[in-house]
Protein backbone atom coordinates (compact mmCIF):
# COMPACT_ATOMS: atom_id res chain seq x y z
CA UNK A 1 0.00 0.00 0.00
CA UNK A 2 1.37 3.43 -0.99
CA UNK A 3 1.04 5.94 1.85
CA UNK A 4 3.23 8.67 0.29
CA UNK A 5 0.24 10.93 -0.50
CA UNK A 6 -2.17 11.64 2.39
CA UNK A 7 -5.83 10.98 1.60
CA UNK A 8 -7.31 14.34 2.52
CA UNK A 9 -10.60 15.98 1.53
CA UNK A 10 -8.60 18.61 -0.38
CA UNK A 11 -6.78 15.86 -2.27
CA UNK A 12 -10.20 14.48 -3.25
CA UNK A 13 -11.07 17.84 -4.77
CA UNK A 14 -13.17 19.43 -2.01
CA UNK A 15 -12.11 22.65 -0.30
CA UNK A 16 -13.81 23.32 3.02
CA UNK A 17 -12.02 26.67 3.30
CA UNK A 18 -13.37 27.85 -0.06
CA UNK A 19 -16.84 26.67 0.96
CA UNK A 20 -16.61 28.74 4.13
CA UNK A 21 -15.49 31.77 2.15
CA UNK A 22 -18.43 31.35 -0.22
CA UNK A 23 -20.82 31.39 2.76
CA UNK A 24 -19.19 34.56 4.08
CA UNK A 25 -19.63 36.27 0.70
CA UNK A 26 -23.31 35.21 0.55
CA UNK A 27 -24.35 36.74 3.84
CA UNK A 28 -24.70 40.33 2.65
CA UNK A 29 -27.13 39.17 -0.04
CA UNK A 30 -29.09 36.88 2.27
CA UNK A 31 -29.90 39.77 4.61
CA UNK A 32 -31.95 41.35 1.81
CA UNK A 33 -34.16 38.28 1.31
CA UNK A 34 -35.98 38.23 4.64
CA UNK A 35 -39.48 38.60 5.99
CA UNK A 36 -40.41 39.65 9.54
CA UNK A 37 -41.46 36.07 10.31
CA UNK A 38 -37.95 34.68 9.82
CA UNK A 39 -36.43 33.62 13.16
CA UNK A 40 -32.64 33.70 13.58
CA UNK A 41 -29.93 33.98 10.97
CA UNK A 42 -28.67 31.81 8.15
CA UNK A 43 -26.10 29.27 9.27
CA UNK A 44 -28.01 26.84 11.45
CA UNK A 45 -29.09 23.37 10.44
CA UNK A 46 -32.65 24.50 9.64
CA UNK A 47 -34.39 27.75 8.74
CA UNK A 48 -37.06 28.93 11.16
CA UNK A 49 -40.25 30.75 10.20
CA UNK A 50 -42.85 32.04 12.66
CA UNK A 51 -46.19 30.61 11.50
CA UNK A 52 -48.32 32.22 14.23
CA UNK A 53 -49.86 34.61 11.67
CA UNK A 54 -51.59 31.62 10.08
CA UNK A 55 -53.91 31.49 13.10
CA UNK A 56 -55.90 34.35 11.55
CA UNK A 57 -56.91 32.13 8.64
CA UNK A 58 -60.04 29.97 8.72
CA UNK A 59 -58.27 26.92 7.32
CA UNK A 60 -54.66 27.56 6.28
CA UNK A 61 -53.47 25.23 3.54
CA UNK A 62 -49.73 24.87 3.02
CA UNK A 63 -48.55 24.68 -0.57
CA UNK A 64 -45.13 23.51 -1.71
CA UNK A 65 -43.22 23.55 -4.96
CA UNK A 66 -39.76 22.56 -6.16
CA UNK A 67 -37.95 23.14 -9.45
CA UNK A 68 -34.69 24.03 -11.14
CA UNK A 69 -33.68 26.00 -14.22
CA UNK A 70 -32.57 23.13 -16.46
CA UNK A 71 -29.89 23.65 -19.06
CA UNK A 72 -30.15 27.44 -18.96
CA UNK A 73 -27.25 27.02 -16.51
CA UNK A 74 -25.09 26.11 -19.52
CA UNK A 75 -25.83 29.48 -21.12
CA UNK A 76 -24.85 31.24 -17.88
CA UNK A 77 -21.65 29.20 -17.70
CA UNK A 78 -20.74 29.88 -21.34
CA UNK A 79 -21.24 33.61 -20.84
CA UNK A 80 -19.52 33.65 -17.44
CA UNK A 81 -22.58 35.46 -16.08
CA UNK A 82 -23.93 34.04 -12.83
CA UNK A 83 -25.82 36.91 -11.20
CA UNK A 84 -29.23 36.41 -12.86
CA UNK A 85 -29.74 32.65 -12.97
CA UNK A 86 -30.92 32.73 -9.34
CA UNK A 87 -33.87 34.92 -10.34
CA UNK A 88 -34.89 32.21 -12.79
CA UNK A 89 -34.84 29.68 -9.97
CA UNK A 90 -37.07 31.76 -7.71
CA UNK A 91 -39.52 32.45 -10.54
CA UNK A 92 -39.84 28.80 -11.52
CA UNK A 93 -40.60 27.81 -7.94
CA UNK A 94 -42.72 30.56 -6.39
CA UNK A 95 -44.87 31.26 -9.43
CA UNK A 96 -46.09 27.68 -9.29
CA UNK A 97 -47.37 28.39 -5.77
CA UNK A 98 -49.41 31.48 -6.65
CA UNK A 99 -51.34 29.47 -9.25
CA UNK A 100 -53.53 28.11 -6.44
CA UNK A 101 -53.69 31.49 -4.70
CA UNK A 102 -50.93 30.72 -2.20
CA UNK A 103 -48.59 33.40 -0.90
CA UNK A 104 -44.98 32.15 -1.05
CA UNK A 105 -43.56 32.41 2.47
CA UNK A 106 -40.04 31.03 2.37
CA UNK A 107 -37.59 29.26 0.11
CA UNK A 108 -34.45 27.15 0.30
CA UNK A 109 -31.90 26.51 -2.46
CA UNK A 110 -29.41 23.83 -3.47
CA UNK A 111 -26.33 24.60 -5.54
CA UNK A 112 -24.20 21.73 -6.87
CA UNK A 113 -20.80 22.58 -8.37
CA UNK A 114 -17.78 20.73 -9.67
CA UNK A 115 -15.51 23.14 -7.82
CA UNK A 116 -16.34 25.92 -5.37
CA UNK A 117 -15.44 29.33 -6.70
CA UNK A 118 -16.64 31.54 -3.80
CA UNK A 119 -17.28 34.67 -5.85
CA UNK A 120 -19.29 32.70 -8.38
CA UNK A 121 -21.40 31.07 -5.66
CA UNK A 122 -22.00 34.50 -4.14
CA UNK A 123 -23.20 35.80 -7.53
CA UNK A 124 -25.66 32.93 -7.89
CA UNK A 125 -26.98 33.48 -4.37
CA UNK A 126 -27.24 37.23 -5.01
CA UNK A 127 -29.61 36.44 -7.87
CA UNK A 128 -31.66 34.10 -5.68
CA UNK A 129 -31.88 36.74 -2.96
CA UNK A 130 -32.91 39.41 -5.48
CA UNK A 131 -35.58 37.07 -6.85
CA UNK A 132 -36.89 36.43 -3.35
CA UNK A 133 -37.14 40.19 -2.80
CA UNK A 134 -39.14 40.55 -6.00
CA UNK A 135 -41.45 37.72 -4.91
CA UNK A 136 -41.88 38.90 -1.31
CA UNK A 137 -40.42 35.56 -0.19
CA UNK A 138 -37.82 34.86 2.49
CA UNK A 139 -34.69 32.87 1.71
CA UNK A 140 -34.26 30.88 4.93
CA UNK A 141 -31.44 28.54 3.99
CA UNK A 142 -29.66 26.51 1.39
CA UNK A 143 -26.85 24.12 0.60
CA UNK A 144 -23.78 24.31 -1.61
CA UNK A 145 -22.32 20.92 -2.54
CA UNK A 146 -19.00 20.33 -4.26
CA UNK A 147 -18.98 17.27 -6.55
CA UNK A 148 -15.50 16.80 -8.04
CA UNK A 149 -15.41 13.99 -10.56
CA UNK A 150 -19.16 14.14 -11.15
CA UNK A 151 -19.28 17.70 -12.48
CA UNK A 152 -16.57 19.53 -14.38
CA UNK A 153 -14.87 22.35 -12.47
CA UNK A 154 -16.91 24.93 -14.38
CA UNK A 155 -20.23 23.07 -14.25
CA UNK A 156 -23.06 23.71 -11.83
CA UNK A 157 -26.75 23.06 -11.25
CA UNK A 158 -29.27 24.77 -9.01
CA UNK A 159 -32.61 23.77 -7.54
CA UNK A 160 -34.96 25.18 -4.95
CA UNK A 161 -38.10 24.55 -2.96
CA UNK A 162 -40.61 26.95 -1.46
CA UNK A 163 -43.56 26.80 0.91
CA UNK A 164 -46.60 29.03 0.73
CA UNK A 165 -50.04 29.30 2.31
CA UNK A 166 -53.59 29.98 1.16
CA UNK A 167 -56.76 30.15 3.22
CA UNK A 168 -59.05 27.37 1.99
CA UNK A 169 -61.98 29.71 1.15
CA UNK A 170 -59.63 31.60 -1.20
CA UNK A 171 -58.24 28.54 -2.96
CA UNK A 172 -58.48 28.91 -6.75
CA UNK A 173 -58.11 26.40 -9.55
CA UNK A 174 -59.96 24.23 -12.05
CA UNK A 175 -62.99 23.82 -9.77
CA UNK A 176 -63.79 27.53 -10.17
CA UNK A 177 -63.38 27.79 -13.96
CA UNK A 178 -66.61 28.32 -15.89
CA UNK A 179 -67.67 28.56 -19.53
CA UNK A 180 -67.59 32.21 -20.57
CA UNK A 181 -64.54 33.07 -18.46
CA UNK A 182 -61.91 35.18 -20.19
CA UNK A 183 -58.15 34.56 -20.26
CA UNK A 184 -55.91 37.48 -19.31
CA UNK A 185 -52.29 37.14 -20.44
CA UNK A 186 -49.19 38.55 -18.77
CA UNK A 187 -46.14 38.79 -21.05
CA UNK A 188 -43.03 36.68 -20.67
CA UNK A 189 -39.63 38.36 -20.34
CA UNK A 190 -38.17 35.93 -22.87
CA UNK A 191 -37.69 32.17 -22.96
CA UNK A 192 -37.77 32.07 -19.15
CA UNK A 193 -36.12 28.76 -18.10
CA UNK A 194 -37.76 26.27 -20.44
CA UNK A 195 -36.81 24.77 -23.76
CA UNK A 196 -33.09 25.43 -23.47
CA UNK A 197 -32.20 21.95 -24.67
CA UNK A 198 -33.87 22.87 -27.97
CA UNK A 199 -32.18 26.28 -27.95
CA UNK A 200 -28.75 24.74 -27.38
CA UNK A 201 -29.43 22.19 -30.14
CA UNK A 202 -30.19 25.05 -32.55
CA UNK A 203 -27.07 26.96 -31.49
CA UNK A 204 -24.94 23.88 -32.11
CA UNK A 205 -26.46 22.69 -35.38
CA UNK A 206 -26.69 26.16 -36.91
CA UNK A 207 -23.32 27.28 -35.55
CA UNK A 208 -24.84 30.36 -33.88
CA UNK A 209 -22.58 32.28 -31.53
CA UNK A 210 -23.80 33.76 -28.26
CA UNK A 211 -21.95 36.91 -29.34
CA UNK A 212 -24.18 37.28 -32.41
CA UNK A 213 -25.67 40.79 -32.31
CA UNK A 214 -29.40 40.99 -33.07
CA UNK A 215 -30.20 44.53 -34.30
CA UNK A 216 -33.96 44.10 -33.87
CA UNK A 217 -33.43 43.51 -30.14
CA UNK A 218 -30.42 45.77 -29.64
CA UNK A 219 -28.43 43.08 -27.84
CA UNK A 220 -26.48 39.90 -28.40
CA UNK A 221 -28.06 36.47 -28.61
CA UNK A 222 -26.37 35.57 -25.33
CA UNK A 223 -27.89 38.57 -23.59
CA UNK A 224 -31.31 37.58 -24.91
CA UNK A 225 -30.96 33.99 -23.69
CA UNK A 226 -29.74 34.91 -20.19
CA UNK A 227 -32.63 37.35 -19.57
CA UNK A 228 -34.09 36.37 -16.18
CA UNK A 229 -37.54 34.89 -15.87
CA UNK A 230 -40.31 37.33 -14.95
CA UNK A 231 -41.53 36.90 -11.37
CA UNK A 232 -45.31 37.31 -11.21
CA UNK A 233 -46.00 36.46 -7.56
CA UNK A 234 -46.77 39.89 -6.14
CA UNK A 235 -48.85 40.92 -9.17
CA UNK A 236 -50.85 37.70 -8.99
CA UNK A 237 -51.42 38.00 -5.25
CA UNK A 238 -52.54 41.63 -5.62
CA UNK A 239 -54.93 40.70 -8.43
CA UNK A 240 -56.37 37.86 -6.37
CA UNK A 241 -56.87 40.21 -3.43
CA UNK A 242 -58.57 42.79 -5.64
CA UNK A 243 -60.86 40.44 -7.57
CA UNK A 244 -61.52 37.90 -4.86
CA UNK A 245 -63.23 34.79 -6.14
CA UNK A 246 -64.05 36.46 -9.47
CA UNK A 247 -60.52 35.34 -10.27
CA UNK A 248 -60.96 31.64 -10.97
CA UNK A 249 -57.51 30.28 -11.84
CA UNK A 250 -53.95 31.01 -12.85
CA UNK A 251 -51.69 29.01 -15.12
CA UNK A 252 -47.90 29.42 -15.01
CA UNK A 253 -46.65 28.89 -18.55
CA UNK A 254 -43.54 26.74 -18.31
CA UNK A 255 -42.40 23.56 -20.09
CA UNK A 256 -45.15 22.33 -22.38
CA UNK A 257 -46.18 25.77 -23.57
CA UNK A 258 -49.46 27.65 -23.42
CA UNK A 259 -51.90 24.93 -24.37
CA UNK A 260 -50.59 22.15 -22.15
CA UNK A 261 -50.10 24.28 -19.06
CA UNK A 262 -53.51 25.91 -19.41
CA UNK A 263 -55.13 22.48 -19.81
CA UNK A 264 -54.00 21.67 -16.26
CA UNK A 265 -56.57 24.11 -14.87
CA UNK A 266 -59.40 23.40 -17.32
CA UNK A 267 -62.05 20.99 -15.97
CA UNK A 268 -63.60 18.25 -18.03
CA UNK A 269 -66.30 19.54 -20.33
CA UNK A 270 -64.62 22.90 -20.96
CA UNK A 271 -62.09 24.11 -23.51
CA UNK A 272 -59.64 27.04 -23.45
CA UNK A 273 -59.29 28.84 -26.77
CA UNK A 274 -56.40 31.26 -27.30
CA UNK A 275 -56.59 33.81 -30.11
CA UNK A 276 -53.07 34.22 -31.53
CA UNK A 277 -54.10 37.46 -33.26
CA UNK A 278 -54.17 39.26 -29.88
CA UNK A 279 -50.37 39.30 -29.57
CA UNK A 280 -47.17 39.02 -31.59
CA UNK A 281 -44.73 36.15 -31.26
CA UNK A 282 -41.54 37.50 -29.63
CA UNK A 283 -38.83 38.17 -32.20
CA UNK A 284 -36.27 35.97 -30.45
CA UNK A 285 -38.57 32.95 -30.68
CA UNK A 286 -39.38 33.63 -34.30
CA UNK A 287 -35.65 34.07 -35.00
CA UNK A 288 -34.54 30.79 -33.41
CA UNK A 289 -37.49 28.82 -34.77
CA UNK A 290 -36.65 29.99 -38.30
CA UNK A 291 -32.91 29.38 -37.81
CA UNK A 292 -33.50 25.85 -36.57
CA UNK A 293 -36.43 24.96 -38.82
CA UNK A 294 -38.61 24.33 -35.78
CA UNK A 295 -42.24 23.53 -36.72
CA UNK A 296 -44.74 25.92 -35.16
CA UNK A 297 -46.50 23.16 -33.27
CA UNK A 298 -43.22 22.01 -31.74
CA UNK A 299 -42.20 25.56 -30.89
CA UNK A 300 -45.50 26.20 -29.10
CA UNK A 301 -45.15 23.01 -27.05
CA UNK A 302 -41.60 23.91 -26.03
CA UNK A 303 -41.50 27.70 -25.50
CA UNK A 304 -44.02 30.05 -23.89
CA UNK A 305 -44.86 31.97 -27.11
CA UNK A 306 -44.46 35.25 -25.21
CA UNK A 307 -46.89 34.63 -22.34
CA UNK A 308 -45.57 33.73 -18.90
CA UNK A 309 -48.71 33.69 -16.76
CA UNK A 310 -52.42 33.74 -17.45
CA UNK A 311 -55.38 34.54 -15.22
CA UNK A 312 -58.80 33.03 -15.90
CA UNK A 313 -61.36 35.58 -14.81
CA UNK A 314 -65.14 35.95 -14.71
CA UNK A 315 -66.05 37.83 -17.93
CA UNK A 316 -67.49 40.89 -16.21
CA UNK A 317 -64.19 41.45 -14.39
CA UNK A 318 -61.62 40.87 -17.16
CA UNK A 319 -61.24 44.57 -18.05
CA UNK A 320 -60.86 45.37 -14.37
CA UNK A 321 -58.11 42.76 -14.14
CA UNK A 322 -56.21 44.35 -17.03
CA UNK A 323 -56.51 47.82 -15.48
CA UNK A 324 -55.50 46.53 -12.05
CA UNK A 325 -52.36 44.93 -13.43
CA UNK A 326 -51.54 48.05 -15.48
CA UNK A 327 -51.72 50.12 -12.30
CA UNK A 328 -48.95 47.91 -10.92
CA UNK A 329 -46.85 48.30 -14.06
CA UNK A 330 -47.71 44.88 -15.49
CA UNK A 331 -48.92 44.95 -19.08
CA UNK A 332 -51.69 42.44 -19.84
CA UNK A 333 -54.43 41.76 -22.35
CA UNK A 334 -57.43 39.50 -22.96
CA UNK A 335 -56.12 36.71 -25.16
CA UNK A 336 -58.77 34.02 -25.10
CA UNK A 337 -61.86 32.50 -23.55
CA UNK A 338 -63.23 29.38 -21.90
CA UNK A 339 -65.88 27.54 -23.88
CA UNK A 340 -68.10 24.54 -23.40
CA UNK A 341 -66.25 21.74 -25.17
CA UNK A 342 -68.43 21.05 -28.19
CA UNK A 343 -65.79 19.08 -30.01
CA UNK A 344 -63.11 21.79 -30.29
CA UNK A 345 -60.51 19.66 -28.54
CA UNK A 346 -61.35 16.59 -30.62
CA UNK A 347 -61.02 18.63 -33.79
CA UNK A 348 -57.58 19.87 -32.77
CA UNK A 349 -55.82 16.53 -32.35
CA UNK A 350 -58.24 13.62 -32.24
CA UNK A 351 -58.08 13.50 -28.44
CA UNK A 352 -59.17 15.84 -25.69
CA UNK A 353 -56.52 18.50 -25.03
CA UNK A 354 -58.83 21.05 -23.32
CA UNK A 355 -56.75 23.97 -24.61
CA UNK A 356 -55.46 25.18 -27.98
CA UNK A 357 -54.22 28.22 -29.89
CA UNK A 358 -56.15 29.38 -32.94
CA UNK A 359 -55.59 31.91 -35.71
CA UNK A 360 -52.38 33.65 -36.76
CA UNK A 361 -50.01 35.69 -34.61
CA UNK A 362 -50.38 39.44 -34.82
CA UNK A 363 -47.80 40.96 -37.18
CA UNK A 364 -45.01 42.75 -35.36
Amino acid sequence: MNNSTPATYAAAGVSIDEGDRAVALMKEHLKKARRPEVVGDIGGFAGLFDASALKTMQRPLLATSTDGVGTKTEIARALGKYDTIGEDLVAMVVDDLVVCGAEPLFMTDYIAVGKVFPERIAEIVAGIARGCQKAGTALVGGETAEHPGLLGEDEFDIAGAATGVVDAPRLIGAEQVRAGDLIVAMPASGFHANGYSLIRHILKTQNLSLDLYIPELGKSLGEVLITPTEIYSLDCLALHKGLGMELHAYSHITGGGLAENTARVIPEGLFARYDRSTWALPFEMEFLAEAGGVPQADMERTWNSGIGMVAIVAPAHADRAVKSLAARGMNSWICGEILADLGQSQAQSGHSVRSALEGTFQPR
